[in-house]
């Protein structure tokens, strides 16, 4: 599937950051130099650069920075970029995109049940739209399962938006009619 510029851009400096996709930890650190993607020796910023002119990469890191995506600090003398909340969100969403699910090989479906109030109606409407995402299937009202072995990135995204006090996940081993 073909995805958007800033999308794949996002993505490979989630990527990059986060190596082995800790988002949660990456997000509650302070800007250090271990979440800091530094400027222009970055493999990230020559792909990118050579792959346009460089008004049009000034042009895509300024959209980023005004949608709250990425924010431009200094840090220990050098300028760089830093993934905001919104910007990894994005990127994680460009990632289901991009990904191959696979299908649990025990057999067994995951299972999220959620019980959000109904004066956080934003949190509920994030929650749906990760799910969705995801690859979940809406089973009931506030109850979605998956054939996908996805559970790790779940529980990632629920840290990632503090919606993990709502959430249940169970594995079940079958899965009575059609979805």
């Amino acid at each position: 599937m073909k995805i958007s510029v800033t999308d794949k851009f996002l993505w490979d400096i989630y990527k990059f950051l986060n190596g082995a996709g800790e988002a949660v930890n990456f997000m509650l650190q302070r800007p250090t130099m271990g979440n800091f993607l530094p400027g222009p020796k970055n493999p990230i910023y020559r792909k990118y650069r050579s792959a346009k002119n460089k008004r049009r990469f000034n042009n895509l890191i300024y959209y980023l920075k005004k949608r709250g995506y990425v924010s431009v600090k200094n840090l220990q003398g050098r300028q760089g970029l830093i993934l905001t909340k919104e910007g990894i969100g994005r990127a994680l969403k460009a990632s289901f995109a991009l990904e191959e699910r696979e299908r649990r090989k025990d057999g067994k479906w995951v299972m999220i049940i959620f019980d959000i109030p109904q004066n956080h109606k934003k949190a509920r409407n994030l929650l749906r739209s990760i799910l969705k995402n995801l690859g979940y299937k809406l089973l009931q009202q506030s109850v979605w399962v998956s054939p996908y072995d996805i559970s790790k990135r779940t529980e990632e995204l629920l840290q990632l938006h503090y919606l993990e006090r709502y959430v249940k996940i169970f594995l079940i081993q079958e899965l009575s009619g059609e979805i």
